[in-house]
């Protein structure tokens, strides 16, 4: 028996077909799409999910100084003249930032070989305002933490009915 489907592609467009649905399930919550698509989707959902559970925690705080640009009332970086030359005045800041264990950075990239980068339009749909979306962020801080005490099964396989065009079975696919 074979291991997957072959949904009748190569194997570059079946990775990149399975890659591009994964992301966009992770990054809406839901897609519609053909019955034998989703089950070959909800295995890589499932194990993305499930390491994103593992590791939700393997972090440490760590506090750190950084320069950053002065800025005035508009938002605008402050400068100010030194020996006859505009210089930008920096000043120094403590940041705490989380710092990956090394099972948790092992693991968000295997993510990222899955995952493609995700874009969100915003409301007026303007495309130069095209924010990107951390989908291995989103997994780590929203996703996972929603499904810490659940055993697998994080989505859900609905069948809506035949396409039109070629009767094939439509279902939709969502995070439980």
């Amino acid at each position: 028996m074979a291991k997957y489907r072959k949904l009748g592609r190569t194997s570059s467009q079946r990775k990149a077909l399975i890659r591009n649905q994964v992301t966009a399930l992770l990054n809406n919550g839901k897609i519609v799409t053909t019955e034998a698509k989703a089950k070959e989707i909800r295995k890589e959902v499932e194990k993305l999910i499930a390491l994103a559970v593992k590791e939700k925690d393997n972090f440490e705080e760590v506090t750190v100084k950084a320069k950053v640009a002065k800025k005035d009332d508009k938002g605008r970086r402050v400068k100010e003249v030194v020996d006859g030359k505009k210089v930008t005045v920096y000043e120094e800041v403590e940041k705490t930032i989380k710092k990956d264990m090394p099972s948790r950075l092992h693991a968000r990239r295997q993510m990222l070989k899955v995952l493609y980068t995700a874009t969100e339009a915003p409301k007026n749909n303007i495309k130069r305002n095209m924010k990107k979306v951390d989908l291995v962020d989103k997994l780590f801080t929203e996703i996972a933490p929603k499904y810490a005490d659940r055993n697998g099964g994080y989505t859900r396989i609905v069948k809506i009915g035949q396409r039109k065009g070629d009767a094939a079975m439509e279902v939709l696919i969502e995070l439980v």
